[in-house]
């Protein structure tokens, strides 16, 4: 994978500023986003010609009161249960989209885990560590940026955790 030019860069979402600043290696992906389209995840991946088990989709839950991201395959679900447990909560429920794009700063179909708005605790499906690279959202539909998942990993301070299922 290649580090972006400096003139791609410019212009660039919060999401790629971030992982330029941390001198992380990654390449973005884009693609012409259909609005009509059911799954803005299993869009990528078709747009891409990688595997749905390889891109992750990224999800705000509230757990316990507090936002928490949730990072899981566009192939399966997020359980709920495990993500709490995975924090150390007792309930989790998906967080009203309108906060969760106020807070993070993005919107719903481009919500990436990186350069959030607000920093906010992180869990990654512990399936992505079977990858040298996934795919998560560049900040923006129609943007991806793949990456290895120890960089996703150290970059949000996540926690590794079994909490997608299929």
């Amino acid at each position: 994978m290649a580090k972006k030019s400096k003139k791609q860069q410019s212009g660039g979402t919060p999401a790629t500023v971030a992982l330029t600043s941390a001198g992380v290696p990654y390449t973005v992906h884009s693609y012409d986003h259909d609005p009509s389209h059911p799954s803005y995840g299993e869009e990528a991946a078709e747009a891409m010609g990688v595997s749905p088990e390889r891109v992750f989709k990224t999800l705000v839950a509230d757990v316990d009161g507090a936002l928490t991201v949730a990072v899981v395959p566009v192939a399966g679900q997020l359980d709920l249960k495990a993500l709490a447990a995975a924090v150390g909560g007792k309930r989790a429920a998906m967080a009203d989209p309108a906060l969760a794009e106020r807070t993070t700063g993005y919107v719903r179909g481009g919500i990436s885990p990186l350069g959030q708005r607000k920093k906010l605790p992180t869990v990654l499906d512990a399936s992505a560590s079977a990858h040298p690279t996934i795919c998560v959202s560049a900040g923006r539909r129609g943007l991806e940026v793949e990456l290895s998942p120890d960089d996703l990993t150290k970059l949000t301070e996540a926690v590794l955790a079994p909490i997608g299922r299929a």
